[in-house]
């Protein structure tokens, strides 16, 4: 599927436009712990970025079930519910923000997850 292949270099490159905006835009603008938290949205980001990218390559080499298509789906939700409550927190500051990335993290464990039944029961 070169769906995911595509969604996963968009995240990619937006991962490194963020976190050079992070390192750039941010310092000195906000305290240095949102720093951090805007970093951990970039690095997760990127990861799934990644995952994306392969999940998309896999997809081209086999023929891609609903396990694989899930897993693809949730590290795209997990991307916009971990890393995007993190970037809105650090840049409002609003703390209540902080209840959705659990949400996002669920979706990236049970991406992996489905990721790993797919390759366990078709590799």
């Amino acid at each position: 599927m070169k769906l995911f292949i595509i969604i996963g270099a968009i995240n990619a490159f937006l991962a490194v436009a963020l976190g050079a905006f992070g390192a750039h835009g941010l310092e000195g603008k906000v305290e240095p712990k949102y720093l951090e938290t805007w970093e951990t949205g970039v690095k997760y980001q990127m990861y799934h970025a990644l995952g994306l990218i392969a999940i998309g390559i896999i997809s081209g080499n086999v023929s891609p079930g609903s396990l694989l298509s899930w897993s693809g789906w949730l590290m795209l939700i997990g991307i916009i519910l971990f890393s995007g409550s993190l970037y809105v927190l650090t840049l409002s500051g609003v703390k209540v923000l902080g209840a959705i990335t659990p949400f996002g993290g669920v979706a990236f464990l049970v991406s992996w997850v489905l990721l790993i039944v797919f390759a366990a029961k078709h590799l």
